[in-house]
C-alpha cells in the first residue's frame, strides 16, 4: 500500500530541517541536510503509519498540499511516499510461518518438557546474529 502525506519542513538555526506531518499527531523528525530529512520523513512517517496499521487503528486522510498551513514563514510543504508494505516487511511484527526439520526423538523430548519451539528458534537466531 502506497501512501501520500504533507509533510512541513523548517530550517533549524544550528543547520539541517526539522519536519512535521499536519495529518500524523505527534510525528515529527530531523535531518541535517535536505536529503536526510527527506529520507528521515519516510521513516518516521512510516513508521507511526504501521502502528496505526498493527493496532488496527484507521489511517489518517491526507491533506491537500495547498490547504497546509505553514506554522513559520520560512518553511515549505513536500509531499512524502510511504511504501507501508516495503516498510513492514523490513521492520513490521507480523509473524512469519517458518517449516523446519528435527530429528523425530528430539521433538518428542522436546514436547515432553513444554518447549515452546517458536520462542527457541527466535532466542537461537538472535544469539547467532548479536541481536
Amino acid at each position: 500500500m502506497k501512501l501520500v502525506y504533507p509533510a512541513c519542513f523548517y530550517p533549524c538555526e544550528e543547520g539541517g530541517f526539522t519536519v512535521v506531518f499536519p495529518d500524523l499527531p505527534g510525528c515529527v523528525t530531523e535531518g541535517d541536510s535536505i536529503s536526510e530529512a527527506l529520507e528521515m520523513a519516510v521513516e518516521a512517517s512510516a513508521g507511526w503509519l504501521l502502528s496505526c496499521v498493527q493496532d488496527n487503528e484507521t489511517l489518517p486522510d491526507s491533506s491537500d498540499i495547498t490547504k497546509v498551513k505553514l506554522e513559520y514563514n520560512d518553511g515549505f510543504v513536500n509531499l512524502i511516499c510511504i511504501d507501508l508494505d516495503e516498510y513492514a516487511q523490513k521492520h513490521g511484527n507480523k509473524a512469519i510461518k517458518k517449516t523446519l526439520t528435527i530429528p523425530a526423538w528430539l521433538n518428542t523430548v522436546a514436547e515432553k518438557a513444554g518447549v515452546n519451539f517458536s520462542q527457541v528458534l527466535q532466542e537461537a537466531l538472535r544469539e547467532r546474529l548479536g541481536i
